[in-house]
């Protein structure tokens, strides 16, 4: 084996500190602990889709005389939204002798999906608009009479 200088020595003592110091730092350089913790949001709300039922004028008294109501939907959410609607329909006319008690409205019994920001968005289905017709009942304020369906979801 070959003999060290001393110069080798001081170069080996040298670099053994410095990589013990080295080494040594990097070992102790950290602290473990433990921990926990939560995070929460609200989520967002809704808001309330507009249903429009649409139907052509010149209904009459009677089941021929009754007219197709095709409903569409506005949705004003960002997210799509399941619109069924309500079968308890109502009718009124902007005549007080034209009862709305003498109409029948109906709606589809589907469920539709209306996607996010849509406007007249078409419902599946279509409903009917019937004007009874009332044998010895004088119903002819109901002409030209303006007829409103309300209608709801569920």
């Amino acid at each position: 084996m070959r003999k060290m200088t001393k110069k080798n020595k001081i170069a080996a003592v040298a670099l053994s500190a410095t990589l013990l110091a080295a080494g040594g730092g990097a070992a102790y350089a950290y602290w473990s602990t433990t921990g926990s913790g939560t995070g929460q949001a609200a989520a967002g709300t809704d808001k309330a889709v507009t249903i429009h039922a649409n139907f052509t004028d010149g209904i009459t008294p009677g089941d021929t005389g009754s007219k197709t109501i095709n409903y569409t939907a506005d949705n004003p959410n960002t997210g799509s939204t399941l619109v069924t609607l309500d079968p308890a329909t109502t009718v009124t006319t902007n005549v007080d002798a034209c009862l709305g008690t003498w109409f029948t409205a109906t709606v589809p019994a589907t469920t539709t999906t209306v996607t996010g920001n849509a406007t007249g968005a078409a419902l599946t289905g279509s409903g009917t608009l019937t004007l009874a017709d009332l044998p010895g009942t004088d119903q002819n304020a109901c002409k030209g009479a303006t007829i409103t369906v309300h209608v709801a979801t569920k």
